[in-house]
C-alpha cells in the first residue's frame, strides 16, 4: 500500500484492496468473455444478441474501471494486465469457438452470475464488519449486477418482442 490522503485506516484499506483486486481480475476476464461471445454468436437472433452483448460488455468494462480506480484511491496498485487477470480471475474458463446463441448466452449468464454473486458476498461480509468494503459497494454493487445476467438470459425473448413491435414497411412512409 502506498501513502494516500484517504482517511480510512491502513488495515481497512488493505482488506478492501484484497477484495477489490480479485474482482478487478474477474471483471477484466468477464469483459473478454462477453466480447468473445459478441464476436462469435450466430443464429436466428444474431443481431439482437450481438448488440445486447456489446452493451453488456461496455457496462462490464465500466466495472473494471471503477474497481481499479477504487483500489488506487485506497493506496493499492491496480495491476491487472490480461496476463495477471488470467492468473487471478475466479471465473470459469470460457470455451472458445463459434457456437449458437444459446451456448454463448448460457456461458455469459453463468459468468455474470458468478461475478455478481461474488460481489454481493464480499459486500455482505464487509457489512458484517463495520467500515469494511464500503468503497466496493459504492463503486460496483449499485450497478445491480444480476440485472445484466437477466437481460442476457432473456435475449431471445427480447429479440422476439423487438421484432414484434418493429413496424413493417413496404418502402412507403
Amino acid at each position: 500500500m502506498y501513502r494516500t490522503s484517504n482517511t480510512l485506516s491502513e488495515n481497512i484499506r488493505c482488506k478492501s484492496a484484497e477484495v477489490l483486486n480479485p474482482h478487478l481480475a474477474a471483471a477484466i476476464d468477464l469483459h473478454a468473455q462477453i466480447k468473445q461471445a459478441h464476436w462469435n454468436v450466430c443464429g436466428p437472433a444474431f443481431i439482437a444478441i450481438h448488440e445486447l452483448l456489446d452493451k453488456v460488455a461496455d457496462v462490464v468494462e465500466g466495472y473494471s474501471d471503477t474497481i481499479a480506480e477504487r483500489a488506487a484511491t485506497l493506496g493499492s496498485t491496480a495491476d491487472r494486465t490480461i496476463q495477471v487477470a488470467v492468473k487471478r480471475s475466479f471465473l470459469d474458463r470460457y470455451e472458445p469457438g463459434v457456437a449458437d446463441e444459446k451456448t454463448h448466452l448460457t456461458a455469459v449468464t453463468a459468468a455474470l452470475a458468478t461475478f455478481g454473486d461474488s460481489g454481493r458476498k464480499a459486500i455482505d461480509d464487509g457489512f458484517r464488519r463495520p467500515g469494511h468494503f464500503r468503497c466496493f459497494y459504492r463503486g460496483v454493487a449499485r450497478h445491480r449486477l444480476p440485472n445484466l445476467a437477466g437481460r442476457v438470459a432473456f435475449a431471445p425473448v427480447i429479440e422476439r418482442d423487438v421484432a414484434w413491435r418493429r413496424p413493417q414497411t413496404d418502402g412507403h412512409r
